[in-house]
């Protein structure tokens, strides 16, 4: 059964948002994506391609101007990002304008915290706790 879907790859996550320039200086700043590519589309809309240097995952940032509003995160769950710390990452971030929805919170040995972006995609910060550090001492807040 494996063969069968071989040639599928999955390329990338394309999200809607409402300020392209925003959108980019949240992901690009706040989370060290880099521009890949950009372009239109037959449509009208703009697209632009955002990459991690480290992962090569891309991320589709799609702007439709005129288009009509779309409910906060319509089809997407959230965006998984494992960040070196949760706590630095999660203060440049509400600098950029992201809402804190679930706050830090220990689970095993990793420390999470869900946000918002300022389209109100959902993201997912999370840090693995160091081998080191026992799991118990880097909970509370």
């Amino acid at each position: 059964m494996e063969g069968l879907f071989a040639a599928a790859v999955l390329e990338y996550t394309g999200i809607r948002v409402r300020d392209l320039e925003r959108s980019r200086r949240f992901y690009c700043e706040g989370l060290g994506l880099r521009i890949h590519s950009s372009g239109r589309m037959a449509a009208g809309g703009q697209w632009e391609t955002l990459q991690d240097p480290e992962s090569g995952a891309q991320l589709e940032l799609n702007y439709y101007p005129g288009a009509p509003p779309f409910r906060e995160g319509d089809e997407l769950d959230h965006l998984g990002f494992l960040v070196d710390s949760v706590d630095a990452t999660l203060a440049k971030l509400k600098s950029l304008g992201a809402k804190v929805r679930i706050p830090p919170f220990q689970e095993g040995n990793e420390r999470l915290v869900f946000l918002s972006d300022p389209d109100g995609i959902w993201i997912e910060l999370w840090e693995r706790a160091s081998p080191e550090e026992p799991p118990a001492s880097r909970g509370g807040e």
